[in-house]
């Protein structure tokens, strides 16, 4: 299996100011050359991490979802993060999965950030999303849901997981940890992505952008400045690891209750 290429766009967000988030990644976008299969966008990309979800909640075929669709056709390109959606009177931190054909996902953020009074604002989402893109199958996430590793857990499920955030500076020790430690537990790539710059309450978001390998190195990270990270996923790595040192077969089973 070919391996799999990824661009994950750290950048500062303009608060509640859909236009000019949208040109700003337009031009990120073109700015990459590597030719990737998937570009990842941080939470809430077009806004910022607001809680104002009524006056910004966009409709399933609003302006930034129409966005997404005509960057994935133009670059031929994956392109995945999340938005505040309405859809049936119930407000959602959304993460879109748009394809280059115009198809798409789209998973709903379980664990709602209540110190932030997230679930104050939105409705949690109830399953999960596993997607493919060339063979590979993926798991993608958003921030808060990174603390809870029964959510995150592979039951053989995926290859790799990806957590899109806005994860502010004092707590960015737990960002670089646990996103290490879901490497290590569920023997898959993490694509950690957050944001930077400063929000109008004048949080601070470090950044600490990553990609990890199942073994739990970085393969690429950024700085505390507006970066994109890649890198070159493989396949045939992935899965030498797994046979050589699995344990998934000593794992223990549970289930869910939502």
């Amino acid at each position: 299996m070919q391996d799999l290429k990824v661009s994950a766009i750290q950048a500062s967000l303009v608060w509640e100011n859909v236009d000019a988030n949208l040109q700003a990644f337009s031009e990120r976008i073109s700015d990459i050359q590597s030719s990737p299969d998937l570009i990842v966008l941080p939470e809430m990309f077009s806004t910022g991490f607001s809680m104002n979800s009524a006056a910004l909640a966009e409709k399933m075929d609003g302006k930034s979802i129409s966005w997404m669709a005509e960057q994935a056709s133009t670059t031929s390109t994956v392109i995945t993060g999340s938005l505040i959606i309405e859809e049936e009177a119930e407000y959602y931190n959304r993460l879109i999965w748009m394809r280059p054909d115009g198809t798409f996902a789209h998973y709903d953020k379980r664990h709602l950030f209540r110190m932030m009074e997230e679930d104050q604002s939105f409705s949690a989402g109830q399953d999960k999303l596993f997607v493919k893109l060339n063979g590979w199958t993926i798991c993608p996430l958003i921030c808060y849901d990174l603390r809870f590793p029964v959510w995150s857990r592979n039951n053989g499920d995926y290859d790799v997981l990806i957590y899109v955030a806005n994860w502010p500076k004092p707590r960015r020790e737990a960002w670089r940890t646990l996103l290490r430690a879901r490497a290590h537990e569920n023997q898959a790539y993490v694509i950690g992505l957050n944001r930077v710059g400063k929000d109008v309450n004048e949080i601070a978001f470090a950044g600490d952008s990553v990609i990890i390998d199942p073994k739990g190195s970085e393969m690429d990270e950024a700085a505390e400045q507006e970066q994109t990270v890649e890198a070159s996923l493989s396949y045939l790595k992935l899965q030498d690891f797994r046979s050589k040192f699995p344990i998934a077969m000593d794992a223990d089973k549970f289930s869910i209750e939502i």
